[in-house]
């Protein structure tokens, strides 16, 4: 037998090489085919009812998608228009407060409200009678209820702690929501600290809870409140802070776990790339 010369052999082993790696190629492309559409679908949330299916789509830092008997409900739409893309138009809009991460005007421009109701506190629809018909809008505050097709919708007070003439969210000037749909509970906490509002909230199907220094809360402040309130699932949103730095939502969630295993923490992206 001739002895194979290096340069032969490097060549074989490069060809051995080139085929192992087409090989696991394929088996990484197929796997891969098959987990990213789990995480994508894994983003959108279904939450069962009374009367159907709740699905809530997550968009961008306080803002979400929610479906449910064939309506659409679009809050604090903010990040342009694009990122609506595939839904269906909104036939309400809920908004929580001024700031442009909630009110957010460029947004509204571009998508189709030409149907929607608008609810929201008097601080934000009088920034809208430019755009929206009078008959549109619906200013709530701190404290009141209404109903609108077949949805309860209860106007929560959010404010920073201590409160202050300077406060960067001062109280009765946005709302935080409950929403009772078909059944269900859902809180939105809009900006805010672990207020005693918040921690007096009672049968809380469903809660999405703020937390970026220094506008609202720290994941200490958040998870305190959570554990007060008990509500059977949070989500850990609007966690976004000053310098564009994230809060630790899985120290949040080992927060709350470490002391109330009953209540479900679910993470989701809400800063896609």
């Amino acid at each position: 037998m001739v002895a194979p010369t290096p340069e032969s052999y490097l060549k074989h082993l490069q060809d051995k090489f080139k085929t192992m790696l087409k090989v696991n190629m394929h088996k990484i492309l197929l796997l891969l085919s098959l987990f990213i559409p789990a995480l994508l679908q894994a983003q959108t949330q279904e939450i069962e009812t009374n009367d159907g299916t709740l699905t809530i789509e997550p968009i961008l830092h306080a803002s979400m998608v929610m479906d449910w008997d064939g309506l659409t409900i679009y809050v604090d739409p903010y990040g342009g228009g694009a990122k609506y893309e595939g839904m269906e138009d909104p036939d309400l809009v809920i908004i929580t407060d001024i700031h442009g991460d909630h009110l957010n005007k460029e947004t509204l421009n571009e998508l189709n409200t030409t149907s929607a109701k608008i609810i929201a506190p008097k601080a934000v629809t009088d920034q809208l009678t430019d755009k929206f018909e009078s008959e549109m809008i619906h200013s709530m505050a701190n404290g009141d209820k209404t109903t609108w097709e077949g949805i309860g919708i209860e106007a929560i007070p959010m404010y920073n702690l201590p409160e202050t003439e300077d406060s960067r969210h001062p109280k009765g000037r946005g709302n935080g929501y409950v929403l009772t749909i078909g059944g269900k509970r859902i809180y939105i906490s809009g900006d805010t600290e672990d207020i005693p509002e918040m921690r007096k909230l009672k049968n809380i199907d469903v809660a999405f809870v703020c937390m970026n220094l220094p506008y609202t809360m720290d994941v200490n402040q958040a998870a305190d409140a959570v554990l007060a309130f008990k509500p059977k699932v949070v989500y850990p949103f609007h966690y976004r802070g000053g310098e564009g730095k994230f809060s630790d939502v899985k120290e949040f969630k080992d927060l709350v776990n470490s002391k109330n295993k009953k209540i479900e923490v679910r993470l989701l992206e809400w800063y896609p790339q």
